[in-house]
This record gives structure tokens, C-alpha cells and sequence, in this order.
């Protein structure tokens, strides 16, 4: 295509939003029109189905529950008024007890403000509070916000280290719908030791965001914690940024949540216009079906060119992963769909795996998140009339030409500055785009069942080992593994019974290994408690 006719194509699918300063550039997807009128059906359908979601159709049978995390930042939609009064009420709860917290007026037994919080949760509860974040928190947060969202003691123990004096004046989160989901229940059982070893009274540092009379409700009323915060069970994880999820660890670090919701509101507002060119969620619905030929055939690369932005594509991985990556279709067909994705930064990226992407494997498309205002004041030239932003923007500009010179197809989000309202707006954008997404492959994103599956696996694990343990209490001889794995009932299992000795062995817990370590079969076990 030449200069001309790329220009026009450029000026033809240009979206351009302003409200919100945002614009959106499909043109280096190399659609036709003829694509776009066979998809328009599939959109029409679309368009009617988020219609219904909103709505307050069921969208999750395996739970029989709405997804409503739209009428978080627009609390009228809400299918009746108790849904709508909890949002509100929420929302003015959340700034109160963040005032109070900031004031002092709410503050720690043994110190006069609380000065840091742990925010524990796993997968969505932690990665959209991480990402915002990263992106939003000032320089100097009235409190300092530190994540526990794995099982991993080593990093459990450096967050606490981290702390040191100051875990006296820590506020720490526990987010859990259930309160029995094993990352952030073991977290927070790790942090309560913590606490006890200090002589501090953990329940006196404590905030639950939980299910109603969910466990951990339960518990944090009995034991007298801080506060609850409710977390609906319309909301999913991976939406719940906008809920006391995302919306409390924000608060608490002086970052303007009423901005964060009036810019995924405004963003709503645009992505339920049913037209796929006026529509900038159908749009990006629209790319990534053609890139991957509705089978999920190419990875999705995500650069931003904004450090800020850094833990953008890791938030959008299980946004997209966890919504698209499913095996059965509605009709109960299998499919296995999904879109794989990655991403960093840029330009850092210019130094790092782009020169695959120009001359690899052509199984990506990407998408660039371009950022107008470079910062805050004037910058310095770096070379006469030429600064440091100029660089980053032309960056981006080449590397986009490179790409596409070679057959390489990629999508240009542009926004104006990193603020809470367009951090807002992007994060309503993608929920948006991806639900367009799994209608277009006619697949449910609002369930997650192989992640249920991998907990079964899991637990199942777990009981292994508490039986094979009780099995090396009782015995008074060393057994081979064989001998072992028959009294526990597990000869099927033997493979993971070694692994599971291996890992007691190496962190002390009574179980004596003899013989030759890379001859697992001639291993003797007993156990030494």
C-alpha cells in the first residue's frame, strides 16, 4: 500500500474520542472491507448479548451469578435498587476510612498513623491494585503499599523484612471472596504470625474485602478487625479494580477513585455505541479476530512507551488469558480458544525482544500504547530542539513503520497523559473489548474453570502428603518409595510422592532421604521428627 492510500486508511479507521482525548489506530491491521461485512452479523449479536449482560442476564451459569462490573462506576444501571445502594454506599465508605486512616483519626494502637499497608490477594485482586499503582501513586503516598499475592514464604518474609519498626504502623488488607481461596488465607496467616511475634495485635491492623458472611467476614467481625468491605459476587476477580478491590489499596495511597470511576463511565458510555467503526472496544474485538483468524493463532505483544504503564501487560494477561483461554465453546464444543499475551515496555523493548518481532516468527500481532505529555514541566534538550520524549515518541513511530514494513500488523492506543481518569478509561476499554471477543468465538469469559481445576489438583497434592507423612510416622524401618507409596494408597503416584519427600527434605521437616538423589528408585525414606 502506498503513502497515500496508507494515509487514508489511517484517516478512515481512525477512532478518536473527545471526551476522554483518546484515540485508537486499527489501520495497521490489514483488514478489508469485505472482512468487516462478514463479521458486522457477529457483532449485531454481540452488541445485544453485552446489552443483556448489563442487564443483569446471568452470565456465569457454573455459579448461577450476574456480571455487573459495570454498574460499578454507574450505579443506575444496576438491575435493582440493593444492588445500587451497596455501590454508593461502598464507594463513600471506602473515601471516609481512607480519610480517617490519612487523618490519624483511624491509627494503630502503638503509633500515631499507620504509615504502610500490605495488600494481600491473588490474581485479579492483586494485579489491578498493583497496576494502578504503579501508575497512579504519588512519589510520596500517605501510606506505602507493599503486595503479598503468592504462597511464597521467601517473599512473604521479604515484605516483612522490608517493614522491619514500621509493621507496627501497618494497615494490611486481606482480599478473598470465599476467604478460603489458599493464596491470600495463607498470606494472611503468615502476616498474623508476623505480627504475634512483635507483640502486635494483628486484628487491630486488619481490613477484610470479602463476600458477605462469607468466612472471612465471619471472622473479622468475630475477632473485631478494622473493617469489612463487601465484594459482590457479581464482581469477578479480574474486573473488580473498581470495586473495594482495587478501589481501597487506591484510596489509601491518595489516589483519586472518583476519577478512576468517571473515566471507565465515560468509557462505558463509548464502548455501547453498536457500530464496530464508532465503537473502540469492537474495534480492538474486531483486530484481534482477524489477527488470529478468530482461533487465537497469533500472541498479543502489549507495549506500552510509559514506564508508569510497566505492569500493563501483566494486567491484560489475565484480563484476556482468563476470560478467552477456554476449552469448550457455549454449545459445548471444543475449541480451545484464547490469546496468549506478553509485553514490557518500550523503548526498552528496542534493546530487548523486538528484533524477533521484525525478523521472527510472524505468529504476534502488537499493540502500542502511546502516551502524549511526555511529563510535567519543560524538558531538557537532549540534542538542539530535540528531548528525551521526542526520542521515546520517535521510538515508537519507527519501530511501528519497521514492523509493518515487514508484514508485522499492530494497533496504536493513544492517550493524553497516565491519570486516574484514563487509567479508568483503559481498564473499561479492554473488559469491554474482551467480552466483545468471546462473543465474536461464542465462549463464556466470566467463568474459569481450568483455574478451578488446578485448586483441586492442588488440594488433592496436599492430602497426599498428610497421608504419606502419616504413613513415615508410623513406620519404624526406612521404606523404599515403592514400599511407601503402597501404604498410603498412592502407588499410582509415586512420581509426585518423591517430589513432594524431595521438597519436605529440603526444608528440614523430619523426612530422612538415603541413597542415591538421581536414582529416586533406590532411595530409603524414614522420618526423624
Amino acid at each position: 500500500m502506498d503513502a497515500a492510500a496508507l494515509w487514508q486508511r489511517y484517516q478512515d479507521w481512525l477512532y478518536y474520542h473527545p471526551g476522554l482525548g483518546f484515540y485508537l489506530d486499527v489501520s495497521r491491521m490489514r483488514f478489508d472491507d469485505a472482512f468487516v461485512e462478514k463479521m458486522q452479523p457477529h457483532f449485531d449479536r454481540a452488541f445485544q448479548e453485552m446489552k443483556a449482560l448489563e442487564g443483569g442476564a446471568i452470565a456465569n451459569p457454573d455459579e448461577q451469578r450476574m456480571v455487573g462490573h459495570y454498574w460499578l462506576r454507574d450505579p443506575e444501571l444496576a438491575p435493582n435498587a440493593e444492588i445500587e445502594q451497596e455501590i454508593v454506599e461502598t464507594i463513600d465508605r471506602i473515601e471516609v476510612f481512607a480519610s480517617k486512616v490519612h487523618s490519624g483519626e483511624i491509627k494503630p494502637p502503638t503509633a500515631p498513623k499507620f504509615t504502610d499497608v500490605i495488600s494481600i490477594g491473588i490474581g485479579g485482586s492483586a494485579l489491578g491494585p498493583q497496576f494502578v499503582a504503579e501508575a497512579l501513586a504519588p512519589d510520596f503516598p500517605p501510606l506505602a503499599i507493599h503486595f503479598i499475592d503468592n504462597s511464597d514464604p521467601d517473599g512473604i518474609d521479604r515484605i516483612v523484612s522490608k517493614l522491619k519498626d514500621r509493621l507496627s504502623s501497618t494497615l494490611v488488607l486481606v482480599i478473598s471472596k470465599s476467604g478460603g481461596t489458599p493464596e491470600p488465607r495463607n498470606g494472611a496467616i503468615e502476616v498474623r504470625k508476623a505480627f504475634s511475634d512483635r507483640n502486635l495485635d494483628f486484628a487491630a491492623h486488619a481490613v477484610a474485602i470479602t463476600g458477605t458472611n462469607s468466612h472471612l467476614d465471619q471472622q473479622a467481625k468475630s475477632e473485631g478487625w478494622l473493617a469489612t468491605f463487601p465484594m459482590a459476587d457479581w464482581v469477578g476477580g479480574r474486573t473488580s479494580e473498581m470495586s473495594a478491590v482495587g478501589l481501597l489499596p487506591a484510596a489509601l495511597q491518595g489516589i483519586d477513585i472518583r476519577q478512576m470511576l468517571a473515566g471507565a463511565k465515560e468509557m462505558d458510555v463509548a464502548t455501547r455505541t453498536e457500530g464496530i467503526k464508532t465503537n473502540p472496544a469492537a474495534l480492538l474485538a474486531l483486530s484481534w479476530y482477524f489477527a488470529g483468524n478468530g482461533k487465537g493463532e497469533k500472541d498479543m505483544v502489549v507495549l506500552p512507551y510509559k514506564d508508569r504503564l510497566l505492569l500493563f501487560s501483566r494486567y491484560l494477561q489475565q484480563l484476556v488469558m482468563e476470560s478467552l483461554g477456554k476449552e469448550k465453546d457455549l454449545d459445548g464444543n471444543t475449541v480451545y480458544q484464547g490469546i496468549a499475551v506478553y509485553g514490557n515496555k518500550g523503548s526498552t523493548d528496542q534493546h530487548a525482544y523486538v528484533q524477533q518481532l521484525r525478523e521472527g516468527v510472524p505468529n504476534f500481532f502488537l499493540t502500542f500504547i502511546e502516551v502524549l505529555s511526555d511529563r510535567q514541566g519543560t524538558s531538557v534538550e537532549i540534542d538542539p530542539g530535540i528531548t528525551s520524549g521526542d526520542y521515546l515518541s520517535g521510538f515508537l513511530q519507527g519501530t511501528r513503520q519497521a514492523l509493518y514494513e515487514n508484514h508485522r500488523d499492530s494497533i496504536t492506543v493513544t492517550i493524553p497523559q497516565v491519570d486516574p481518569r484514563m487509567v479508568g478509561a483503559l481498564i473499561a476499554l479492554y473488559e469491554r473489548a474482551v467480552g466483545f471477543y468471546a462473543s465474536l468465538v461464542r465462549i463464556n469469559a466470566y467463568h474459569q474453570p481450568g483455574v478451578e481445576a488446578g485448586k483441586k489438583a492442588a488440594a488433592a497434592i496436599l492430602d497426599l502428603q498428610t497421608r504419606v507423612m502419616q504413613v513415615l510416622q508410623q513406620e519404624k524401618a526406612p521404606l523404599s518409595l515403592a514400599e511407601l507409596a503402597e501404604k498410603a494408597g498412592a502407588t499410582e503416584k509415586i512420581a509426585a510422592i518423591y517430589q513432594l519427600l524431595r521438597h519436605l527434605d529440603a526444608n528440614h521437616r523430619g523426612v530422612v532421604l538415603e541413597g542415591d538423589r538421581g536414582q529416586p528408585g533406590s532411595l530409603k525414606v524414614s522420618f526423624n521428627g
